[in-house]
């Protein structure tokens, strides 16, 4: 089965922090310091997860400085949310499929009473 889902794209969404760093991203550019203030970690493991998710093309970072400054990469995140989209939809049939089949047996088991 391919769906076309790039795994390395939702392997760096996978984690938690990863998420929350991309909402705050989302709300607009930041350095790892100015992350670190809001997530409950250090400096360097927001910049660990920084750099999976600029490996994941999630995130583009500039120089600014000592530091660098970092914003969403939108075609990207476009792209994961396309990729779950069609993996709900994926899931969305398979679950209506099983749900035909239960509702046939439920079906015949009425029949026979």
């Amino acid at each position: 089965m391919n769906t076309g889902v790039d795994d390395g794209l939702w392997s760096a969404i996978g984690d938690p922090t990863r998420r929350r760093m991309i909402d705050l991203l989302a709300e607009g550019q930041g350095t790892a310091t100015t992350f670190s203030a809001r997530l409950p970690v250090t400096r360097q493991a927001v910049t660990k997860h920084l750099t999976v998710l600029d490996r994941a093309g999630l995130v583009r970072s500039t120089a600014a400085g000592r530091e660098r400054r970092y914003h969403v990469d939108e075609a990207q995140l476009g792209r994961a949310v396309a990729q779950l989209q069609s993996v709900g939809a994926l899931w969305d049939a398979r679950l209506q499929r099983v749900k035909d089949i239960a509702e046939a047996i439920q079906r015949a088991k009425n029949a026979k009473k």
